[in-house]
C-alpha cells in the first residue's frame, strides 16, 4: 500500500521557507552595502570633481614651500660658513699686521655679508682705520653699524661706544649722556666703558654731584676691568666719593 506524505498541519513553519527568508535578508544586506559603497564612491568623483583642483593646489604649494624653506635653510647654512671663512682669515690677516690686506678682506663682508658678519666687518674695518690713524673714517664706519636696524644690538651697541669714545671731545657733553645713559647702567656689558664717558661728560656740565657716584659705581664693580675701575675710583676720590670698599685691601695695593 502506498504510502502519501503527511500534509503539513496549519501553523507548522516550513524549514524551507525560514532558508529562503534569511538567504533574500543575506542578499539584500549585500545590494544595500554595494549600494552605499556605489554612494561615497559617486561622493568622492563628485568632492574630487569640484574641490580637487583646490586641494591638489594647496598641497602641492604646501611641498613647494617644504622644498623652498630647506634649500634656503641649507643655502644660508652654507652662505654663513663661507663668511665665517672669510671673516677669520681677514682676522688673521690683521692680527699679523697686515692692516690693508685684512680691510680688502673685510670688505665684501660689510657690503654683502648677513647682518651679523656685515656689523662685525664694519667694527672690525673701523678699528683698523683707528690704527691706521683715521678717525673721521672710523667713527662713519662705527655711526653706520649703530645706526644699522638689522645689525645685532650687542654690535650696535659696541658701535655706539666706540663712534662716541672716537668723537668725544668734539661732542656737546650732554650729547654724550644722552647717547649713553641707556647703557651706563650696572649690569650692561658696557657700563664700565659708558659709565667712565658719561661721569665726564657729568664734569663738564657741572653736575659733579651725579659723576662722583657714578665713578664709585664703576669702581666697586667687579664686572668692570681692574684697569677703568681704579681710574673710577681716582676720579670719585677728586670728587669727594668714598669709591674704597676695603681701606685696608686698598693701601696694600698703594690705593690703585
Amino acid at each position: 500500500m502506498a504510502l502519501f506524505p503527511n500534509r503539513p498541519k496549519s501553523g507548522d513553519k516550513n524549514p524551507g521557507d525560514s532558508k529562503f527568508a534569511v538567504q533574500q535578508a543575506a542578499q539584500q544586506d549585500v545590494f544595500l552595502r554595494e549600494v552605499d559603497d556605489a554612494m561615497r564612491e559617486d561622493q568622492f568623483m563628485h568632492a574630487l570633481r569640484h574641490y580637487g583642483k583646490p586641494v591638489g593646489a594647496v598641497i602641492v604649494a604646501g611641498l613647494l614651500g617644504l622644498a623652498g624653506w630647506l634649500w634656503y635653510s641649507e643655502h644660508q647654512d652654507d652662505l654663513a660658513g663661507k663668511q665665517g671663512e672669510t671673516f677669520t682669515q681677514a682676522l688673521d690677516q690683521v692680527e699679523a699686521g697686515r692692516l690693508s690686506t685684512g680691510r680688502d678682506a673685510m670688505t665684501p663682508l660689510g657690503k654683502d655679508g648677513n647682518a651679523g658678519y656685515r656689523a662685525a666687518a664694519r667694527l672690525m674695518e673701523g678699528g683698523i682705520a683707528l690704527q691706521q690713524n683715521k678717525p673721521a673714517d672710523a667713527g662713519k664706519l662705527f655711526a653706520a653699524v649703530a645706526a644699522d636696524a638689522t645689525a645685532p644690538q650687542a654690535y650696535r651697541d659696541l658701535a655706539t661706544i666706540r663712534e662716541v669714545a672716537v668723537n668725544f671731545d668734539k661732542l656737546p657733553p650732554q650729547q654724550v649722556v644722552d647717547r649713553l645713559h641707556t647703557l651706563a647702567v650696572p649690569g650692561n656689558p658696557w657700563f664700565g666703558s659708558a659709565g667712565e664717558m658719561v661721569g665726564i661728560a657729568y664734569m663738564k656740565l657741572g653736575k659733579n654731584d651725579q659723576a662722583g657716584p657714578l665713578f664709585a659705581t664703576i669702581a666697586k664693580d667687579k664686572d668692570v676691568p681692574d684697569s677703568l675701575r681704579r681710574r673710577a675710583r681716582q676720579l670719585a676720590g677728586l670728587l669727594g666719593v668714598d669709591a674704597v670698599e676695603d681701606p685696608a685691601a686698598a693701601a696694600r695695593t698703594g690705593g690703585q
